[in-house]
């Protein structure tokens, strides 16, 4: 199967997709993951990418796209993919679907989490994130234990763009152009609905719920 889960910044969407990738044997296609790994690799593109996010701006769809192919047509992640934060906008969906045929990708199981503002901002002022493994925790709503992670905490960092200035302007941006998009799935038969404000393992058990029933 293929999942496309959508969220504002902040939403969890990064932290449902972790506890779910491993039962379902899922491979995780995160807009945000490609572009700082892009930006950690210090090439020319993701130095500029560097600077698009930390002012609050949303990377355009021509870096987004270029980075996202590569990942879609790997015969090893054929329909076990989970859109993370993407697609976010019309254009997005159009070279998304041309993607998914392109590469023989099956048509995607849709998931929205919907949270409110003040519990976003709540959320980024304790979230730390691991530049080695790629998890998210949060210092007040999910504690890192440091004895169980492989690096032992050596890698935990506060990412440069979780301030509430920043979060706010792409909480906004986010709403403004990603409400089409979701108008637009809602006519899948295979889109879902999620109250995100809820605690994280309630989140998780309802998605697991759905793709459990959508694969029986």
């Amino acid at each position: 199967m293929n999942i496309i889960l959508f969220g504002p910044p902040g939403a969890g969407k990064g932290t449902q997709a972790n506890l779910i990738i491993k039962e379902f044997n899922l491979v995780q296609i995160s807009s945000g993951d490609l572009l700082r790994d892009e930006i950690l690799k210090k090439t020319n593109l993701g130095k500029k990418i560097e600077v698009i996010i930390n002012s609050g701006d949303l990377v355009s769809d021509h870096i987004v796209n270029e980075l996202l192919e590569e990942k879609i047509s790997d015969k090893r992640n054929q329909n076990r993919l989970i859109f993370d934060g993407y697609p976010r906008n019309l254009s997005q969906i159009k070279f998304l679907k041309q993607l998914l045929i392109k590469y023989n990708q099956k048509i995607p199981i849709i998931i929205s989490l919907h949270v409110d503002k003040k519990i976003i901002e709540k959320r980024i002022k304790g979230r730390i994130y691991c530049t080695k493994c790629k998890k998210i925790f949060n210092k007040y709503l999910n504690p890192p234990n440091k004895m169980k992670l492989e690096c032992k905490g050596k890698y935990l960092e506060k990412r440069l763009d979780d301030n509430i200035d920043t979060i706010v302007k792409r909480y906004d941006t986010y709403v403004q152009l990603t409400k089409p998009v979701i108008e637009y799935y809602k006519k899948n038969s295979t889109f879902h609905y999620i109250d995100g404000n809820k605690k994280i393992d309630e989140i998780s058990n309802e998605i697991r719920g759905i793709l459990l029933n959508l694969t029986d």
